[in-house]
């Protein structure tokens, strides 16, 4: 082969040589900026996905929180806990029908007078109902007094909860049992009971409970 030849080979070689770099780095800068687009796409949809979830997860806990009632300061109070007035008062009791308004009150209550030697029953409203047979059961609001210096030991007007018991049956004291049979539903009386016929005169043996003579005022509100 001659010199010439060679030389021509070695020129028609060199640029092909070139142009294949060329095109070989052409390809390779399109491969790797349509690789670049690809992780940005992806990068795109998984942060849209993600806005979607935070904006699903969002929703559903103002949803959650929507169903849910208020703090229980603000919730409806239930039939059987009858919510109190505005001042904070127990609510008035459910009175029989054609009562004396005035058996939604409490009474006040004083201390008596003198030596209480015997029970005695005073009707300070007269009810217009039946009257309390032995054996039935009465619904009743009360307040309870020392009877010689008026204070309060018991009510049930604290609770805002009407009482209820069978009576004439021993399940309370005598002078309840006595006192309140014959008396008509819708009446508030006064019982003035000597100690005896309540919880006795001797501290030791009351176990704690009133002693002495007492003083109860009671309204009758049903019986059954």
């Amino acid at each position: 082969m001659s010199e010439r030849t060679q030389q021509n080979r070695s020129e028609g070689q060199g640029p092909a040589t070139k142009a294949g770099r060329r095109l070989a780095a052409q390809l390779a800068a399109q491969k790797a900026a349509e690789a670049k687009r690809r992780r940005q796409a992806w990068a795109g949809g998984l942060a849209g996905v993600a806005v979607v979830a935070v904006l699903i997860t969002v929703f559903v806990i103002v949803g959650n929180n929507d169903d849910k009632p208020t703090n229980q300061a603000g919730a409806t109070p239930s039939a059987s806990a009858p919510a109190p007035d505005a001042a904070g008062a127990p609510p008035a009791p459910q009175l029989p029908e054609g009562a004396d308004p005035a058996l939604g009150s409490k009474p006040t209550v004083t201390a008596g007078k003198g030596e209480l030697k015997k029970l005695t029953v005073t009707p300070l409203i007269k009810g217009t109902g039946p009257a309390v047979a032995k054996g039935q059961t009465i619904t009743t609001n009360y307040v309870g007094v020392f009877f010689k210096d008026g204070k309060e030991f018991d009510s049930s007007w604290t609770g805002g909860q009407p009482a209820s018991f069978p009576i004439g049956v021993g399940q309370v004291i005598p002078g309840w049992d006595q006192g309140l049979v014959g008396v008509t539903v819708g009446s508030r009386v006064q019982l003035d009971i000597p100690g005896e016929l309540a919880y006795g005169n001797d501290e030791a043996a009351a176990g704690g409970r009133p002693t002495g003579p007492l003083r109860f005022v009671v309204d009758v509100l049903a019986a059954q």
